[in-house]
């Protein structure tokens, strides 16, 4: 099943994305990586690097981030896995991740979890 990695600068936003799209599908393998180890804000190397460890499988990961130095962290783990399947998303954070975990608990594949999340910015319109 492909994994959804929830990038934040905040550790309960990160959270909180996961327990929402947790809600609308039991069973996605998605994880949250947010704020820095001691639990202020921030983005770790580390934190991003396990979570994207913890559910890698062969069907791939990936990734929605809040903001700024989280893209650009997150840039950093993909350049120390470029021999696994993930793709970073420039995409509405809560959206992407409830849209991208409903296809993912349904099995979709790679492909089709990044356009269900991806969909997700087209149709964000105010």
């Amino acid at each position: 099943m492909v994994g959804i990695v929830i990038v934040s600068h905040s550790k309960k936003l990160a959270e909180g994305v996961v327990d929402l799209a947790t809600l609308m599908a039991p069973d996605a393998p998605i994880v949250a990586a947010g704020g820095l180890e001691d639990g202020t804000f921030g983005t770790s190397f580390e934190k991003i690097y396990n979570a994207i460890d913890e559910i890698y499988t062969d069907d791939g990961v990936i990734i929605l981030m809040d903001m700024g130095s989280a893209v650009m962290t997150t840039e950093m783990v993909l350049e120390a896995m470029e021999d696994r399947k993930i793709k970073m998303l420039d995409v509405p954070l809560v959206e992407a991740a409830v849209a991208a975990a409903v296809i993912a608990d349904g099995g979709a594949g790679f492909d089709d979890v990044v356009a269900a999340a991806e969909t997700s910015k087209i149709n964000n319109k105010f």
